[in-house]
């Protein structure tokens, strides 16, 4: 019944990447029913009918004494289904608050932080930061020092990817023939992209119309690369698809519980391969000098980075205030520069990502807070490396839900 109920899944999700260019962001199944989708346009109303009879057919859940593997599908089955549902009911006018669009489409329900938090983080920040005047500014003028020049970057790019696939092999048995190329492209809302194409194969966009700091080198290489999007995706083909036939992992819609997971498991995975003083020390002494930049000022650079992550929230509340129509463009994009510490030119680039893709912005930190506390609760607190890459690992190739994820964390 599952087969059954996922292939009809599957050409539900490629029937509505007829009406939204976005939704479908990979697909590597059957020829005939992506030509099917484009050549027979079903009607958004439709769509919503089919996808609510079979979550009527799938019923609530499992006999309890299912293999745990196929419980984990049923829901996952399910979920899926219920965000595809919202989804076509967006794209037929619907509007949702942030807060119940993240809900409905992601699976978990994001935290609220107030303006006053964020203040008190960049205040914080003025005794730590270098230079004078008020911080955001500081900091647009601290990290200019440390772009990667144009005809420098394939270089740093190539030898971080390198590296993270390195260590990434050490610890994931990875599909012997996956593979990947490297494009550079300008003018999009992303810094950069994945684009899977089955076959163990993703193309690997960088957008290079802003100026990209050193630390997205390796930020871009294991978020993008290893052990980020492309293993992932390689995984899930490789257990889920083609070990044990489940057509709905053929399939990735973006707007759907799975990119919480996705988003999340790949900024988790740039701490998986380069953790703490490694990076550090990987960045002095390979990638700083090949991007011509001071090596001496790699630990103070990365301890700056570190006080910054803390303000990684502040994006979410300017998507928050934005979508849900309490401030206009500008605004956000102040709010971005004095609590994101953005630049301007990054701070509007930010702003077409909120148009483009709305309270999508919640998977990578949320993602990675929940990925990160369920990895580290599974393993145990005395766990080495070791241990973390096989609870990762495991977590990539299954189809566990971001809420299985966030009740865990809570327990």
């Amino acid at each position: 019944m599952l087969n059954v109920v996922a292939e009809s899944y599957v050409r539900l999700a490629l029937a509505v990447g007829q009406h939204d260019r976005d939704y479908v962001d990979a697909y590597y199944g059957p020829t005939a029913w992506k030509i099917e989708a484009e050549s027979a346009a079903i009607a958004l109303p439709e769509i919503e009918r089919r996808a609510n009879s079979l979550l009527a057919e799938l019923g609530d859940g499992l006999v309890s004494d299912a293999p745990e593997i196929v419980r984990l599908r049923h829901a996952h089955l399910r979920r899926q289904l219920m965000s595809m549902v919202t989804r076509v009911k967006m794209l037929q006018g619907a509007r949702l608050s942030f807060d119940d669009e993240a809900r409905a489409l992601y699976d978990v329900t994001p935290p609220t932080h107030t303006e006053e938090h964020f203040r008190e983080l960049v205040e914080r920040l003025e005794s730590e930061m270098p230079g004078e005047g008020p911080v955001p500014a500081r900091y647009v003028v601290y990290r200019s020092h440390f772009i990667i020049p144009a005809d420098r970057l394939n270089a740093v790019f190539q030898t971080a990817i390198t590296a993270g696939r390195e260590r990434t092999s050490r610890c994931v048995a990875l599909p012997a023939d996956e593979s990947f190329v490297i494009e550079y492209v300008r003018d999009r809302p992303w810094s950069g992209y994945n684009w899977y194409k089955g076959g163990y194969h993703s193309v690997i966009q960088v957008n290079t119309s802003l100026p990209i700091y050193i630390d997205r080198a390796i930020d871009l290489a294991c978020h993008e690369g290893y052990p980020g999007h492309h293993v992932y995706n390689a995984l899930l083909e490789q257990h889920l698809v083609r070990a044990r036939g489940w057509p709905e992992f053929s399939v990735y819609p973006l707007f759907s519980p799975q990119s919480l997971i996705a988003e999340g498991s790949a900024n988790y995975g740039i701490e998986m391969a380069f953790p703490g003083a490694e990076r550090v020390a990987f960045e002095r002494d390979i990638l700083f000098p090949l991007a011509g930049l001071p090596a001496a000022e790699a630990a103070e650079y990365y301890r700056v980075q570190d006080l910054v992550h803390q303000l990684s929230y502040a994006g979410n509340e300017a998507a928050r205030q934005y979508l849900n129509g309490e401030i206009d463009a500008p605004a956000a994009a102040a709010w971005l520069e004095r609590y994101a510490l953005m630049a301007p030119a990054a701070a509007r680039q930010r702003i077409r990502f909120f148009d483009a893709y709305r309270s999508y912005v919640i998977n990578y930190n949320v993602g990675q807070d929940l990925v990160k506390a369920y990895v580290e609760r599974a393993a145990g607190p005395n766990a080495m490396a070791d241990d973390r890459w096989r609870i990762f690992a495991r977590l990539l190739a299954s189809p566990r839900l971001p809420s299985d994820l966030q009740r865990s964390s809570e327990r």
